[in-house]
């Protein structure tokens, strides 16, 4: 949550993330303590036949910390939001299992990599998809419009959580899955708040 944090800590936090995604949005590549690319994908035991449906231009931009399709399926036909898409890899595996009677939808606060998400998508020709540049915390989208919501690796990043998780609970539809991957911090080192805004924003 943000409610022990200053206007000055928010601010921090999100230049300290924009500039570390501005980075990414060129080349994930030696940036996260952890295989990214099709080396990620491979990792983390996706689907390789979906994976090679997209161009590795593609695929070269996952930096993801888990593999959300592993907690159900997608349906054809399904409507998915995927919070948080970066480069839009998870967004367009989800239109793949949707379908062309389904629809995928990423929504991404950094301009670069939603930046990145657009070209990705002229690059897969898939018809189904659509990207946003916005936040978690105020989704523009109308209520029950998903049947399925993924994340990969951005609720820890999301300043507010509280209302990110509200708003993620508003677009889904009922009895919809909200199927997350995620970081989480198992050890307080510190309750210095310059030690915690430090850690948030690296």
């Amino acid at each position: 949550m943000n409610r022990d944090l200053e206007n000055s800590d928010l601010e921090y936090i999100k230049e300290k993330l924009e500039e570390k995604y501005d980075k990414v949005a060129l080349s994930p590549r030696g940036l996260f303590p952890y295989p990214v690319g099709r080396d990620g994908l491979k990792a983390l035991d996706y689907d390789m036949d979906l994976v090679n449906k997209l161009d590795p231009e593609i695929t070269r931009f996952f930096c993801g910390v888990g593999n959300p399709f592993s907690l159900g399926k997608i349906r054809w036909g399904d409507r998915v939001l995927d919070i948080g898409c970066g480069a839009g890899v998870d967004t367009l595996i989800a239109a793949l299992l949707a379908g062309p009677d389904g629809r995928a939808v990423g929504i991404e606060m950094v301009e670069s990599m939603y930046e990145r998400a657009c070209c990705n998508l002229r690059l897969s020709g898939l018809m189904n998809v659509r990207f946003f540049h916005g936040s978690a915390e105020n989704l523009p989208f109308k209520e029950n419009s998903f049947d399925i919501i993924i994340s990969n690796g951005v609720f820890n990043l999301i300043m507010n959580k509280e209302q990110g998780l509200k708003e993620t609970i508003r677009v889904l539809k009922p009895g919809g899955r909200f199927m997350i991957s995620d970081q989480v911090q198992k050890d307080i080192y510190s309750f210095d708040m310059e030690d915690r805004v430090e850690n948030w924003a690296g």
